[in-house]
């Protein structure tokens, strides 16, 4: 009897060890995953021009070299207000639900000036940071008497309030005195405000336009928030509270940065270590502006900071202008990278009209030659939005609008995210049906019907005969 316990002590030890040794080989393979930490994220403007007034994305996995996303091509544009956007603010609610983007509605060159701009601000929403929302208008300047301007806006969660806090700069007469000054208000949606109040108003007549604000850890210095401001002198300065007092710390003439070289201050704290960044849209002594990261690892103390070398960072392809950063979690990044890989604009050439390709016009999508302007044709096929080998066709001048089959018609139509979108949106790239070196593209949610064109419009058919092969039959071609 107790030869035979002792076997089954050996069994069970055996056993045991086994498990033992799956549960550390498991627990390790996490540990390793989670050791490659995801990076972060930025979102900017790139200037004045046509297309720098649109939103563009940025990723870097450490913090100081990025990399344009989406080809370096922009990832939202408004089609709303003045038709331009700039200076965005990228907003996380406190358990990760929701993202906002919140910027100004300004259009150099396309009928704004900065004399005279916009009240109002344009803001997306999103669940998962890639699917976003049609923008809408959020008043601002309006709520203010006599406010003329809103621009950069920035917004921050306030847990004393349990919402969110929307700052930014208007331009109206107090005491006498016309310019900037930096208004707050409270606001759990972005959709509605509480009636603005002064935030920051510098003595006499000097304005302020960028301020910019975030929360320290615990126990990282004195202060919980800090907060830098475009006001002529760069101010740095600390609180407790975000509504209640602050006090001033210096500014950043001690880095030689004095006047009106310094607009759009974002700071950015690195996941890896105790030092923050703090970007500037720099006006460097040759006159071009620049983004260029400022260190740090007490954002409390001026003395500490720094001016990056040049050697010592990129910014990646595309100019970055007053934008806003974000430290991703690792499936956010995932999703981020998936959504806007560096995908080339193509177009789609008809087989059988080969001067024609597709195209959209007023959000109708047809066969056209001579289409301008030349981004009307042009698309970026991502992966299918509703399988895995299969394709859907983004618009590349309005960036989350998809080609989509309604009724067995076909529009250029935003994304809301829904399944039904995404079936509709999506088709499978297969040999074409006309000649196999070119290619058609078969229904996903109806896989007897391809994409043709019909009398010039685009439609979604069952192909049969000789003559509907060729009108079911693409090159995909730059």
């Amino acid at each position: 009897m107790s030869a035979l316990r002792a076997r089954l002590s050996v069994v069970l030890l055996a056993v045991c060890l086994l498990f033992t040794g799956q549960a550390l080989t498991t627990a390790h393979r996490a540990a390793a995953a989670a050791s490659a930490d995801p990076g972060y994220l930025m979102v900017h403007f790139t200037g004045d021009s046509a297309t720098g007034q649109m939103l563009y994305l940025a990723h870097s996995t450490d913090g100081l070299h990025w990399s344009d996303l989406n080809g370096g091509a922009p990832v939202l544009n408004s089609k709303i207000g003045t038709k331009g956007v700039r200076d965005p603010a990228l907003v996380r609610s406190p358990d990760g639900s929701k993202y906002w983007i919140i910027a100004t509605d300004l259009c150099i060159r396309c009928g704004s000036t900065y004399q005279n701009g916009s009240p109002n601000f344009v803001v997306w929403e999103s669940t998962d940071l890639v699917t976003w929302s049609k923008p809408w208008l959020l008043g601002a300047a309006g709520l203010i008497p006599g406010g003329k301007n809103a621009w950069a806006p920035e917004a921050i969660w306030n847990p004393e309030t349990r919402d969110y806090v929307l700052y930014w700069a208007t331009n109206a007469t107090v005491n006498g005195i016309f310019k900037y000054r930096i208004y707050a208000a409270r606001t759990t949606d972005f959709r509605t405000i509480t009636t603005p109040q002064i935030w920051i108003d510098p003595p006499g007549t000097r304005p302020v336009v960028d301020t910019q604000m975030t929360e320290v850890p615990a126990g990282d210095g004195d202060y919980r928030y800090v907060r830098v401001s475009g006001d002529g002198q760069n101010t740095v300065e600390g609180s407790n509270s975000i509504l209640g007092a602050w006090t001033q710390l210096g500014n950043l003439s001690s880095i030689g940065l004095t006047g009106n070289v310094v607009e759009g201050p974002v700071w950015m704290k690195f996941r890896d270590r105790n030092e923050w960044a703090l970007y500037i849209d720099y006006n460097n002594p040759q006159g071009v502006r620049e983004y260029r990261p400022i260190l740090t690892t007490n954002p409390f103390d001026v003395s500490t900071y720094r001016l990056q070398a040049s050697t010592g960072y990129d910014m990646g392809g595309t100019p970055k202008r007053h934008g806003a950063t974000a430290t991703l979690t690792a499936a956010e990044e995932s999703r981020v990278l998936s959504r806007w890989p560096n995908s080339p604009a193509r177009r789609l050439q008809s087989f059988n009209f080969q001067d024609r390709y597709i195209r959209q016009t007023n959000f109708d999508v047809r066969i056209d030659p001579n289409v301008s302007p030349l981004d009307d044709s042009r698309f970026r096929l991502r992966p299918g939005l509703a399988g895995t080998g299969t394709v859907s066709f983004e618009s590349v001048n309005f960036p989350g609008y998809f080609l989509r089959h309604s009724a067995y018609d076909f529009q250029l139509v935003h994304n809301d995210g829904s399944s039904q979108f995404a079936q509709d949106a999506t088709f499978r790239q297969v040999a074409g049906l006309a000649d196999p070196s070119w290619s058609s593209f078969q229904s996903y949610n109806f896989p007897d019907r391809y994409i043709r064109h019909y009398a010039y419009e685009l439609k979604l058919d069952p192909i049969t005969p000789t003559t509907a092969r060729g009108d079911a039959t693409f090159r995909v071609t730059s």
